[in-house]
């Protein structure tokens, strides 16, 4: 899987960082990327309240959720995008939407899923490149964590800036 892009959105669906890893991608302009943020955090907004009538699974309490990481001491998992628009596959890339407690999305996208050739007992190749996007999300997190909200200079919902995040970055791409 190679990794073309990432993109990560604040809390509001504004751009505040924004890194192409593959030199053969065709160059959007900093317009596009800004409409681009803005459409997908409107489409992940709108996929949240989404889900069939009668169905459990979508949007939880967020009081519930607080009291449940205040008594554990820790998130179940650092994404919690549990409804909403998690990923798109199409033949030219893959896209896929991790967010945060905070409401941070980070963005990835990735060349395409292959064509799916399963054996019994074996995940699908849109499963196996779902868990790696979701590690280099974990990565590309830890990084933000580390050389970004760490920074006394870095302010909140920003561009990011750091170059320290970003040669991490680029060896994601690696």
């Amino acid at each position: 899987m190679d990794v073309y892009s990432i993109l990560i959105l604040n809390k509001a669906g504004g751009l505040i960082y924004q890194k192409d890893l593959n030199p053969r991608l065709s160059k959007l302009s900093a317009n596009d990327y800004l409409v681009l943020a803005g459409t997908l955090h409107g489409a992940h907004a709108i996929a949240t309240r989404l889900k069939p009538d009668g169905s459990k699974h979508g949007y939880e309490d967020p009081h519930t959720v607080n009291s449940n990481i205040l008594l554990s001491g820790k998130a179940h998992t650092p994404n919690v995008n549990k409804s909403g628009l998690s990923n798109i596959d199409t033949d030219l890339f893959s896209l896929y939407v991790f967010q945060t407690l905070t409401g941070v999305k980070f963005i990835i996208i990735t060349s395409p899923v292959g064509a799916v050739t399963t054996q019994a007992g074996q995940p699908s190749a849109s499963k196996r490149q779902f868990e790696a996007a979701s590690n280099i999300y974990k990565q590309c997190y830890l990084y933000y964590c580390d050389y970004v909200m760490k920074d006394p200079f870095y302010s909140l919902d920003m561009p990011i800036k750091s170059t320290m995040f970003e040669s991490k970055v680029q060896e994601l791409a690696r």
